[in-house]
Formats: structure tokens, sequence, C-alpha cells
């Protein structure tokens, strides 16, 4: 059977999400482009029948990385469910494959809607840059980024719309133009480096941001720090809850065991 991620232990409508999911002890287990198709349609299936609002991707050979935001009714447990219970359904009956397909949970990261989104949308769009593999994001087809500069080659899973919204711009066109920037000037900077907060941090933004996700944490947040660092603040786990990569123990806590956050509290002052 496919190891099925659990439910965001928070429901927070309107809040944007980081998402970390990878294949089961690591295993290179979406190394078929098949496989990481089969993601990708089943993620355009999400957003079709449940309304899952998605900003970014790119499905690598062993995890995905999804940018998203919140729309209620618990939508993205539920669209991980399916998008990630399919994906596995599939590569198992075609392999005659038993066992558990994906690690037991996914990782969720809180990002702010402002150059933080910016920022993490450049760290989605470089991933198979980091790893070696391409030379820019636009040669990773099964990535967004030339889903974002308005060149799908299959059904369009991304909010256009509501990601130039979300990061400041008017135009759809205007927000395209910057997001080409910030890919190039990453790439001339050579800033490829790996930045472990966007897929281990409970929370990424300033610092009024990170410390009304503690706060509304409560007693949960009790022992995590807010580290500030080159102006980035991030909410972290005990150090001893990490692995090199991230612990399934990450994931935010259940709806029913917490109360919803305030939208508003969540977005910037600024």
């Amino acid at each position: 059977m496919a190891s099925m991620p659990r439910a965001n232990r928070h429901h927070v409508p309107g809040q944007l999400w980081h998402i970390t999911h990878r294949c089961h002890d690591r295993s290179f287990l979406l190394k078929f482009a098949r496989d990481r198709r089969c993601y990708l349609s089943w993620l355009c299936e999400a957003r079709k029948r449940l309304g899952l609002c998605v900003l970014n991707y790119v499905v690598t050979s062993n995890h995905i990385h999804l940018l998203v935001r919140e729309g209620g009714d618990n939508v993205l447990a539920r669209s991980m469910q399916l998008v990630a219970g399919r994906t596995a359904r599939a590569h198992n009956q075609r392999k005659n494959r038993h066992g558990a397909f994906w690690e037991d949970r996914y990782h969720a990261t809180a990002v702010e809607a402002n150059e933080h989104l910016h920022r993490c949308l450049v760290y989605i769009d470089l991933n198979m840059v980091r790893a070696g593999v391409v030379r820019h994001p636009a040669d990773w087809v099964h990535g967004g980024y030339k889903e974002i500069q308005g060149l799908p080659e299959r059904c369009s899973v991304i909010d256009l719309t509501e990601l130039s919204r979300l990061s400041g711009f008017l135009h759809v066109k205007d927000f395209q133009q910057a997001h080409a920037a910030w890919v190039s000037q990453a790439l001339a900077a050579n800033a490829l480096q790996r930045d472990e907060r966007w897929s281990e941090a409970i929370a990424v933004g300033g610092h009024a941001f990170v410390q009304r996700v503690k706060d509304e944490l409560g007693i949960a947040a009790r022992h995590r720090g807010v580290e500030n660092v080159d102006g980035v603040c991030a909410l972290r786990e005990p150090t001893a809850s990490y692995n090199i990569d991230f612990d399934p123990e990450s994931e935010l806590p259940r709806a029913e065991n917490t109360r919803s956050w305030q939208v508003n509290s969540l977005r910037s002052e600024a």
C-alpha cells in the first residue's frame, strides 16, 4: 500500500504553504517522466475538483515541492491525499510493486506573502539546477517555471493571476518579467545553496509574521526558536527533531487539535 500524507493540522484559509513531500526511504520512485506526468495530471485534477490554488511546483525524481494557497474546507490535505494516493497507486500497479511510495507525512511551511514569497518561488524554480540536472529551470519540463512564464505544455496547474496578485503586481506580464529577472539574478550570483528553512521550518517571513505564528501555536511552540539569518526569520522545530532533511514529526498539527489562525493577522503590516 502507498503511505498516505496525513492531514495538515492547521486549517488556515488564505495562508500560503510550501509543501515538501519525499518518496519513501528517499527512493527514486519518480525517476520516470511517466510518473512525474501522472503526478502533475492529478495535481490538475485537484485544482479542478477541489479548488486547490497552486502557485508553483517542481516534481523531481524522488520528491516534490508545491507552493499553494489554502482555500478552506481542508482543501490542501484532501488534495494531497488525492494526488499522492493516485500517483502511488498508478506506479505500484504498473510495476506490480507493494509497500509505501511516500514518506509518511508531507512537511508544510507557512510563507509570508511578500518578498519571502518571491524567494520561495525562486528556490523552487532552481531545485533541479541545484541538483546539477539542468542549467536553467526552463529546461526541466516538470517544474512550474515555464508555466509561470506563459509556456504551459500540459494542463495548466498554476493560478497565475492569483500568484501575480500575491506577489504584489497588478498585471501578469509585469510579474512574469520580474519573476524571470529574479531567477536570472540568482543564476548570475550562483545562489544555488540549499536553504533548509524552506523545507524544515514551520514558518518563514518577517519577524512579526513568524512571531504571530509562534504565538498562535501557543504551548505547541514553547520550545521552538525564531531565528533571523540575512533578514529572513524562521520558526524552527527543536533541533533534536531534525534529521538531515526533515523529520516526519515536523508536520503541522491536526485541525481538530488547534484553533485556526486569523488570516489577516498573518499578513505583513507593511
